[in-house]
């Protein structure tokens, strides 16, 4: 099986090089999430209370009369 190229991530990197790239990453999506926490909850709830329009009669899981 033949690997896809990925024009992303450069090829040949030290393994020193990749572990200061990937520590970097994570440190960059932590402070990411860190700094827009509030926002990320309030629309990961709001998503979470969607309800599909083909089945109305499904109530989203936070409402009562889900239970």
């Amino acid at each position: 099986m033949s690997r896809r190229r990925n024009s992303l991530f450069p090829e040949g990197l030290s393994d020193e090089a990749a572990a200061a790239l990937c520590d970097f990453l994570f440190r960059l999506a932590t402070a990411c999430e860190s700094h827009y926490l509030v926002q990320l909850r309030r629309h990961h709830d709001r998503q979470r209370n969607l309800y599909d329009p083909e089945e109305p009669w499904r109530f989203p899981p936070s409402d009562p009369r889900a239970r």
